[in-house]
Parts: C-alpha cells; sequence; structure tokens
C-alpha cells in the first residue's frame, strides 16, 4: 500500500481530506445567511460533494465530474460557498495528467455556474454573477491547475531520476563482471592450464613406462580438470549479462537433452497452463536447472533425473529429482552451486528448497513467483 512521509496509507489520507472538505463545505453552509432554507437535498449536495473526494487517486475524472455536478447543485439550491471540492479534484485530475479534460471540465463550470445563477436567482444580475463567482473564482481554479500541474512533473522528475539512477547501477555492475571475468581469464586460467597439462603428461608418461602412477598425480590431474570446469563455468556466469539474449524457460529442454547425452537418463515434465513469465524468472529457473544437473552429473553418482516444470497461479515451480546416493539422513554440504540458487532465488522473492529425498537421492524445488517482477 502506497505510504506517505509518514507512513499514513494513501486511503487513510484521501479519506482525511475527503472528511475535511466534506464538514467544511458543511460548516459554511450551516452559517450562511440567516432564514435561508436550501433544504436536505443542498446539505446532501455539499458533503457529497467533499466524501467524492476520497475516490480522487482511482477515478480522477469520475471524481472531477461529480464535484463539478455537487457545485452547480448546491448553488442552485441557494448556497454561496466556494466549490473547495472542485478545486481539489481538479487538482487530483491534473497530477495524474488529465490536463486537457480538466481544462474543458473547467472552462465548462464557468459557463454553467454563472447561467445557472442568472436562472434561478431572483435579484439583478449583477448579484446572480457574483455568486457564481464565489462559487468557483478563476484565481483559486488557476492556482489548484498549477499546484497539480507542478506536483505531476516533480514525479515525472523523480521517476526518470530513479530510473536513470537504476540504468546506470545495471550498467556499472555489468562492466565490473565483465573487469572481473578479464581478471580471472588472465590470473588463472594460463596457470591452471599449464598444472593440468603437466598433470596429465606426467601420468601418460608413467602409463607408458608401465609404472604405477601416484595416487598424488592422479589426484592434481582430477583437480586440474575440475578447476578447468570451474573456472569455465563461472567466466560464463560472469558474462551473462541482460544485454545477451537471455537463457530461460524455452532453453531448459536442451539441458536436458545434453544431460542425456552426457549417460545421465533425464526427463522433463511441464504442467499447467504456460504465460508470459518475466526475463528474469525465466533466468532463475535456467540457472536452477544447470545448476542441478551438474552437480547431479558430478557427485549424486546417479542414473536417472526428472525436471519438472509446474506454471501455477502467480508463480512457477522448478523441481529436479535424482536417485542418487544421498538418504534422508544425508547432510547437504552448502556449496557455491546452492547457494547461488538460494540468491538468485531469493532476489525475486521466492523460495528454494534443497533436501534428501525420503527413499535416495536429492531434490531441489524452487517456487518463483512471477507477479511484479522485472
Amino acid at each position: 500500500m502506497d505510504k506517505g512521509r509518514f507512513g499514513v496509507p494513501a486511503a487513510v489520507r484521501d479519506w482525511a481530506i475527503a472528511l475535511g472538505v466534506a464538514a467544511l463545505l458543511l460548516g459554511t453552509g450551516l452559517s450562511g445567511e440567516p432564514g435561508a432554507d436550501p433544504g436536505v437535498l443542498g446539505y446532501a449536495l455539499l458533503a457529497a460533494g467533499g466524501l467524492a473526494l476520497a475516490a480522487r487517486r482511482r477515478a480522477p475524472l469520475a471524481v472531477l465530474a461529480v464535484t463539478g455536478l455537487c457545485a452547480v447543485g448546491y448553488q442552485a439550491a441557494g448556497f454561496d460557498a466556494l466549490a473547495v471540492s472542485y478545486l481539489v479534484a481538479v487538482y487530483g485530475a491534473v497530477r495524474a495528467g488529465h490536463r486537457a479534460l480538466t481544462v474543458a471540465a473547467s472552462v465548462t463550470m464557468l459557463v454553467v455556474l454563472p447561467l445557472t445563477a442568472l436562472v434561478l436567482h431572483d435579484g439583478p444580475a449583477g448579484e446572480a454573477l457574483a455568486q457564481a463567482r464565489h462559487v468557483l473564482e478563476i484565481a483559486w481554479l488557476i492556482a489548484a491547475f498549477a499546484a497539480g500541474e507542478a506536483l505531476r512533473q516533480a514525479e515525472r522528475r523523480a521517476d526518470e531520476a530513479e530510473r536513470t539512477r537504476e540504468e546506470t547501477a545495471r550498467r556499472r555492475a555489468d562492466e565490473e563482471r565483465l573487469h572481473i571475468a578479464r581478471e580471472l581469464h588472465d590470473s588463472l586460467t594460463h596457470q591452471i592450464s599449464i598444472i593440468k597439462v603437466q598433470a596429465e603428461v606426467a601420468v601418460h608418461v608413467a602409463r607408458r613406462r608401465g609404472e604405477q602412477v601416484p595416487e598424488a598425480l592422479l589426484a592434481i590431474q582430477e583437480a586440474g580438470r575440475e578447476a578447468t570446469r570451474e573456472l569455465r563455468a563461472t567466466l560464463e556466469a560472469l558474462r551473462d549479462d541482460d544485454t545477451t539474449p537471455p537463457r530461460g524457460l524455452d532453453h531448459i529442454p536442451e539441458l536436458v537433452e545434453q544431460a542425456s547425452r552426457a549417460g545421465l537418463d533425464a526427463t522433463l515434465t511441464i504442467e499447467g497452463k504456460r504465460s508470459d513469465v518475466p526475463a528474469a524468472v525465466g533466468r532463475t529457473a535456467y540457472r536452477i536447472v544447470q545448476e542441478s544437473l551438474t552437480n547431479i552429473a558430478r557427485h549424486a553418482s546417479a542414473a536417472t533425473a526428472s525436471v519438472r516444470i509446474d506454471y501455477r497461479a502467480g508463480s512457477v515451480v522448478v523441481q529436479v529429482d535424482d536417485d542418487g546416493k544421498a538418504t534422508p539422513d544425508t547432510v547437504p554440504t552448502p556449496g557455491l552451486g546452492l547457494l547461488g540458487m538460494r540468491e538468485r532465488v531469493t532476489a525475486l522473492g521466492g523460495l528454494l528448497r534443497t533436501q534428501p529425498r525420503s527413499e535416495h537421492g536429492f531434490s531441489v524445488q524452487a517456487e518463483l513467483p512471477v507477479e511484479h517482477t522485472s
């Protein structure tokens, strides 16, 4: 709910203004000329004109029309009171961006009020015109219009400034990611490649001579391969920014097919009716499936894996299960992959569950909201 500077909800502020204006108009009507009896309808129009302002944010043009009609009505009933409710409605309509319609409505009011006074007033025409001016003075009308336009322009400039700040921050983040990727590539890739090549050469030479390969050398060889894969994945993630076509839900079948070609019996199930999904949700779903299948292939010793995409009302649920070596007593090791998943899901306001399955294997489930996400 929209709140102001002091944390007061917008609806409460609108009702406070509406009640205040209604009380002001009724007080003005009750303190009018002695002997005048405008009747219940006149007082009802005074109150209705003020109370209508409670809806000025939701329906500014409707409130403008209602307050204008009420002003004409209570003038016809004999009240000589400034149309405060109509002025507030003018301010709200201009602030909402309805300048042309507000000008047209105000010009109509400036014509209708004098005509109403001339038709219904029994005295001289000058007194009738003076009464019409009292109901809606041009100076107050111009002031209300100017105030609404000034605040509209200020809000527009504030929105543009906020959007510019966000774009600048995003561009700087992209530049920093690329800088980090270049630094990692320049500083680590070459050295790790040398270690990996040297270890593989040593293993090859030892086996060719018929010698037993030391366990330490085999460990170095495997560590070099693993480090190369991890570094490549890290560099790809760092270079993956929003300026390139994003990988999303439509690309998940490719991940499942790749896993199947690698020897894992992977299946994909899609449930629910596909709806428009924000790009950020699609990217996160893709990364979760990608990381989950990678972890299964490397660490789970699994034969099968199932990927399920469930389109629900207001959310997309992504679940990846395997039949690996994990048991209900297994304590998940919080590696960088799981941490990255959780950060992505949390950034979207979603929920991530990672736990061993009841029989054996591991399950990753992410619920990603699709409403109010950019």
